[in-house]
């Protein structure tokens, strides 16, 4: 796939693509002869994975030192879970931490309803 097409595909940006590439978030692509990149359904995986994690919040930093790893081999593999280990609690907390606070905006919108909205309504019929 080009890289017009993988942009399209995955919404990401060229320039996107490019960094991600740059900056080891993602192996490096191949090339045709005319230097073109070409990416595989491999790339793409890791195109999918990285796009996931960085919505996710997964900090660049431990994405770029998990990929390299990965590329060192199997002799990584404990380092590998233990970066995905990490990660993933940290998103748990950042999870409890916006579960709290959602629970705190229905508990704001519901004093709105309850005690708000009612006496809004009794200034506003003259009452």
């Amino acid at each position: 796939m080009t890289i017009a097409q993988v942009s399209q595909k995955y919404d990401l940006s060229a320039d996107t693509l490019r960094y991600y590439e740059r900056i080891g978030l993602i192996p490096k692509i191949k090339r045709t002869t005319g230097g073109i990149r070409d990416y595989s359904e491999n790339d793409c995986r890791w195109i999918e994975f990285a796009k996931c994690m960085r919505a996710a919040g997964v900090q660049i930093e431990a994405l770029i030192e998990y990929v390299g790893l990965f590329m060192q081999g199997e002799q990584t593999v404990q380092a590998r879970k233990q970066i995905l280990i990490e990660q993933r609690d940290q998103l748990v907390e950042k999870i409890e931490a916006m579960q709290q606070t959602l629970e705190r905006l229905n508990g704001k919108i519901e004093r709105y309803e309850q005690g708000i909205l009612p006496a809004e309504n009794l200034l506003r019929n003259g009452l």
